[in-house]
């Protein structure tokens, strides 16, 4: 890691602060959540200004997330064939700019809940551009061992900037009024995007051509779908969100519903939700040396459904603030525990492809989550959709049981730079293919069983790496010879593999040559379509 900082013994929550790149971008990263909370909350508060019907205030939730799941893939392909650093300076720019035009609309006094759900989603589209590239950085520039923390502190910023945008939101609408709020986030937007100009990235040299943006999504999610982990992770994150996200759509509505509620209240309940989440995060490193990934999402999920009930029965703010507190907790593991666990399962190449997935993930359980809960209270009520909400992530603990985010051996993705290109017999065009690979095995018929293990861990390493297809064919003439085979797209994707190769990828061909019986190594043909003209 070119950026980081040398290896150390701490694994303290706060050591990755000590890496100054990852202070640097950290700050970005407390700005950057600190602005989209504030235009959230404004938001959300504006809309309750405008109409009481909680089907459109759960919408302003899912206006937000909504970009998210439509547009992450792309915005995560784009992060890992293009500059990072200028492509997440591009995202500030483009949060500054649709706030400023917030604010325009807003003194025009033009705004409609239609029109600002509007709005909601063109900002909602910086962050789907901004998360993928940020949470592809951030391994970058720390250390493996410190990665857990480092993705905590990211968790602490995002819930601190749930203290700080609310109550710096709700004190500028009491003073100037909600269209300062949209001012005061474009001018932060650009602080955060000078922030990140100051970090000089070390561009990454290759001597093929950049992946086309198409093919790069089509490797993305053909990584993800052959990944167990990552659709374990995927599927985890998507059903917490399902029901999590209840409290935080209807939270206007119960803040209205307390008594003296208003902005002051609802500002009071996010705040106590982010001090949760910052103290939940704090106390992680404590909380894994005793339990594993798994635990922590099943605790989690069940203290986060027993705090939406609380909070959907409390009888003063302050029993529903204390409430908020443990969901914030609840929260930070959960999110921080399946966060990892994506982090782990997917090497640098793909890496903000496969999150960008994961983010997609989180947004859709969002977005239909708060959509689902606000058609529900509109249909019964607030206090009904909490309490039916909390029933879902109990049914859904029990039925996803055994949907494992973590292993007991973990897979080494760490890159590894140990076979050379082949030098072709006559020029191939990059674009010339596809590219069709053959190996030739000899397998004991003892071994047999044992070989084609190892093949269905190797099927799914080389459509991980981008394979079109993949198939294992035996000789019907001598049963000890076995022909693997995959294609690629074309030439130039066939040569990537060599940059995508990791410690896993060494480790299972050195499972298949072990169990290899000929005088040679396994015979490696690579046969380049022909074009047939008349």
């Amino acid at each position: 890691m070119s950026s980081a900082s040398s290896p150390t013994s701490s694994t303290s929550a706060l050591a990755p602060l000590a890496n100054p790149t990852f202070r640097v971008l950290w700050l970005a990263w407390l700005i950057a959540n600190t602005c989209m909370w504030m235009t959230d909350v404004a938001a959300a508060w504006l809309m309750t200004s405008m109409t009481r019907d909680p089907m459109l205030v759960a919408l302003v939730q899912t206006a937000s997330t909504l970009p998210v799941f439509l547009l992450g893939l792309p915005s995560g392909a784009l992060a890992d064939i293009v500059d990072r650093r200028r492509w997440f300076i591009f995202t500030q720019f483009w949060v500054a700019g649709t706030a400023m035009l917030l604010a325009l609309m807003a003194l025009a006094g033009g705004l409609t809940p239609p029109l600002l759900l509007m709005l909601v989603f063109l900002n909602g589209i910086g962050l789907a551009m901004r998360w993928p590239v940020f949470a592809a950085v951030v391994p970058e520039v720390v250390e493996r061992h410190q990665l857990s923390s480092a993705l905590a502190l990211n968790g602490v910023a995002m819930n601190t900037s749930r203290i700080i945008g609310p109550v710096l939101a709700g004190a500028v609408i009491a003073a100037v009024g909600t269209v300062s709020v949209f001012l005061l986030n474009a001018l932060l937007s650009l602080v955060a995007a000078a922030l990140i100009w100051r970090w000089r990235s070390v561009p990454k040299v290759s001597a093929l051509p950049g992946e086309r943006f198409v093919g790069a999504m089509r490797v993305g999610l053909m990584y993800v779908r052959q990944s167990p982990r990552m659709r374990a992770v995927l599927l985890r994150i998507f059903v917490f969100f399902l029901q999590s996200t209840a409290l935080l759509a209807l939270l206007p509505l119960v803040a209205h519903g307390l008594q003296g509620g208003g902005a002051g209240t609802y500002t009071l309940l996010l705040a106590a939700m982010g001090v949760g989440a910052i103290a939940g995060g704090l106390s992680l490193p404590r909380l894994r040396a005793t339990l594993n990934r798994d635990q922590l999402v099943r605790r989690g999920t069940l203290i986060h459904a027993l705090a939406t009930v609380a909070v959907a029965f409390s009888p003063t703010v302050w029993i529903a603030g204390l409430a908020m507190v443990a969901a914030g907790a609840a929260w930070m593991a959960v999110a921080n525990s399946l966060a990892i666990a994506a982090q782990l399962a997917l090497p640098d190449w793909v890496r903000a492809r496969g999150m960008s997935i994961y983010q997609m993930s989180l947004m859709a359980g969002s977005a239909l989550g708060a959509a689902l809960w606000g058609q529900v209270a509109s249909l019964s009520s607030v206090h009904v959709s909490l309490l039916l909400a909390a029933a879902l992530a109990l049914i859904l603990l029990l039925l996803l049981r055994g949907w494992h985010v973590e292993s007991d051996v973990e897979e080494d993705l760490s890159p590894k730079r140990v076979w050379t290109e082949p030098t072709p017999a006559f020029d191939i065009a990059a674009q010339q293919g596809p590219v069709m690979v053959t190996i030739e095995y000899l397998i004991d018929a003892d071994d047999v069983s044992a070989f084609t293990a190892v093949m269905q861990d190797s099927r799914r390493s080389r459509l991980r790496q981008g394979a079109l297809s993949w198939g294992l064919f035996r000789d019907s003439a001598d049963p000890r010879r076995f022909v693997e085979y995959f294609v690629d797209e074309n030439w130039v994707e066939h040569r990537r593999r060599f940059d995508r190769v990791t410690a896993l990828d060494v480790e299972l061909r050195e499972r298949r040559v072990a169990l290899h019986r000929g005088d040679a190594p396994p015979r490696v043909q690579r046969l380049v379509a022909e074009s047939l003209t008349r």
